[in-house]
């Protein structure tokens, strides 16, 4: 059913955004093209804000579109999208009024409590608070960071083993279900959740830091030809097919119980297997919801601050307008507005729809980058870099020498290993009537490629300019206090076509964090809320403001790096779960499907597993959360 009222709001909010994005945008524009009148005409605060309006109200107005026609709402309710995917929709009265009954009383409040706790401790006690999270760190990124090495590889072997043997051919769902999306916006949306704007400000940054710092495992000499593939090989492990996989041995353990088995789709549901389904209302199953949305909302929360920071490092070095300690708090505020918008509007309307985007800017940007960037050198130094990465990619899986490997190969796998829990549930709820080898080709093989293209392209022409002379942007990192953020801004300002690809540049900042942030904030909301009932729009917008808060604490009362290493120690954790959960899922189908052949005959003396129904949710249409005390209730229709 419709809610009339709700859509009035939605028309009047989208004919307010047209003109808003039509004057910001001509006003962005301006200053682009005539970069005179910034400082002079237009304040600095005022291009913040125009800039925040112009792609806020550009993505708001997106989101809020309503569906194409009566087919495509059809087409989604033909397709089953999971219901606990769903966003619905209450009247104000009515979230207020269902709002605390509605939200699971462990996994919301224990979260919000830590997290409370954290910015107390902060301010109280900074640095005996800074010390305890450096040492549990050092702890176990340094004394355990072979339990990082070990998981994330056998992670990887066995993501291989699901694409290339004989389970990669299991439909999930079953033999006769259909996928819920296009499989290019399956794509989309999977990986421009699960990448962030990480990816942005790390392209042209992590191969530059290895260049002055090469990797003990090539033992070549600094800034020489040698470090240039050494770097750029290094940063194509970190982001390649090893990370993904990370995500994937969470995912398809969620998904094959949920589709498979009726097992209810929540992180705790790895854990299936050995507690049942009815043991999944466990203590045990709670900690792992709680630490997947403390890990969750501690990597979305630090990574809005710092792109908020990014951000305006770039105005600052593209026009030298600065902010001080108001700017990142506007910038995250109006970020914030945006994701929560499109976490709200659902799956089928505003998450899509961005991640389409995202997608086209980043296809654009890097069209534009082989252009007019220096094609021959990346071409040269992007070869031999896949190359030296397919050849080395056994012993640097392995390798463990010293604190480079710690502070980069180790807390990298750990931080992967934290965003794990939502990227994971996230691409099992779309991947309902997909393949197991089709789902690890997406989110393995189709991701890495793209992440490893943006990389050479980026952080080859990086590179490039820093090993000839063009540019010294080592010097413009020391300059700004050491930071990955501004490595970009000089890079881009040296290449032809600098303002354009600059511009490019800032809206790709904006719409990957979006993208991850509005899926995070849609899968906390998720968690908190009780297992039979779909989140509501007023969970929503709290879980989606208390991201928005927890990173507007971290720059106002500090300890940004040290929530982030909390949020990266959960990894340690999940990397433990991740193996529990291919154990999990090895034990599942041996006994129900078995290995296609004599492969391990001792399998066989495995004792069965819980017996778990096959439907434990009811259909859609049926559930009992879409007739409660409010007749104006709607779920978004995915």
């Amino acid at each position: 059913m419709a809610t009339h009222g709700y859509d009035a709001v939605e028309a009047a909010v989208r004919k307010t955004l047209v003109p808003v994005c039509t004057l910001s945008g001509v006003l962005v524009v301006t200053v682009f093209f005539f970069p005179v009148f910034v400082g002079s005409v237009i304040p600095g605060r005022a291009l913040l804000v125009a800039a925040l309006l112009f792609f806020g109200s550009g993505l708001a107005y997106l989101a809020l579109l309503p569906l194409a026609n009566d087919a495509e709402a059809d087409e989604g309710r033909r397709r089953d999208a999971p219901y606990l995917l769903r966003v619905r929709h209450l009247s104000p009265l009515a979230a207020l009024r269902s709002f605390v009954g509605r939200q699971d009383p462990a996994t919301f409040g224990v979260p919000v409590a830590v997290l409370v706790l954290f910015f107390l401790a902060q301010i109280v006690l900074p640095t005996t608070t800074g010390r305890a999270v450096s040492t549990v760190e050092n702890l176990l990124l340094q004394e355990l960071g072979w339990l990082f090495l070990g998981a994330m590889f056998l992670c990887v072997c066995y993501c291989l083993f699901l694409l290339l043997g004989p389970w990669g051919e299991i439909r999930l769902g079953g033999p006769d279900a259909e996928p819920t999306y296009t499989y290019p916006t399956y794509f989309a949306m999977f990986f421009t959740a699960g990448i962030a704007a990480g990816i942005v400000f790390w392209g042209p940054a992590e191969a530059l830091f290895h260049y002055g710092t090469p990797p003990p495992f090539f033992d070549v000499a600094p800034r020489s030809d040698a470090a240039v593939v050494a770097a750029l090989t290094y940063a194509l492990f970190h982001w390649g097919f090893s990370a993904w996989c990370a995500y994937l041995v969470v995912g398809v353990p969620i998904a094959y119980f949920t589709y498979q088995l009726g097992a209810p789709l929540r992180v705790s549901t790895i854990l299936a297997p050995f507690l049942g389904v009815d043991g999944l209302r466990s203590r045990w199953a709670t900690v792992v919801d709680v630490l997947a949305i403390f890990a969750t909302i501690g990597g979305i929360a630090t990574s809005i601050a710092f792109v908020a920071q990014q951000f305006l490092a770039g105005i600052d070095f593209q026009w030298g307008v600065a902010y001080g300690d108001v700017g990142p708090v506007v910038f995250v505020a109006g970020l914030t507005l945006i994701y929560v918008v499109s976490a709200e509007s659902g799956v089928q309307r505003g998450i899509r729809r961005i991640s389409g985007v995202t997608l086209g800017l980043f296809a654009l940007f890097a069209l534009l980058l082989v252009g007019v960037g220096p094609r021959s050198f990346v071409a040269d130094a992007g070869s031999a870099a896949l190359g030296s990465y397919t050849l080395n990619f056994l012993p640097m899986s392995l390798f463990f020498d010293g604190p480079w490997v710690a502070a980069w190969t180790v807390w990298n796998w750990s931080w992967w290993f934290s965003w794990a829990p939502f990227a994971g549930l996230f691409l099992a709820a779309l991947s309902k009537g997909r393949r197991i080898r089709t789902v690890v080709f997406t989110g393995g093989v189709a991701t890495s490629a793209a992440t490893v293209a943006w990389f050479v392209l980026l952080g080859g022409t990086t590179l490039s300019l820093q090993h000839t002379g063009r540019a010294d942007v080592l010097a413009v990192v020391q300059q700004y206090g050491g930071s990955e953020a501004v490595v970009g801004f000089p890079v881009l300002a040296a290449l032809p076509l600098d303002r354009l690809l600059v511009f490019l540049f800032l809206g790709l900042i904006v719409v990957f964090i979006v993208t991850s942030a509005d899926t995070s904030t849609l899968v906390v909301a998720i968690l908190a809320t009780r297992r039979e009932l779909a989140p509501t729009s007023g969970s929503i917008l709290f879980w989606g403001l208390v991201q928005g808060g927890v990173a507007v604490g971290v720059l106002l009362v500090g300890g940004g790096e040290a929530l982030q290493a909390v949020a990266v120690l959960t990894g340690g954790p999940f990397a433990l779960l991740a193996l529990v959960a291919l154990a999990g899922l090895t034990l599942t189908l041996s006994r129900r499907v078995g290995f296609g052949g004599p492969w391990l005959p001792w399998l066989a003396a495995i004792p069965t597993l819980p017996t778990m129904p096959h439907d434990l949710a009811p259909p859609d249409e049926t559930h009992p959360d879409r007739a409660d005390d409010d007749p104006d209730a709607s779920v978004e229709d995915d």
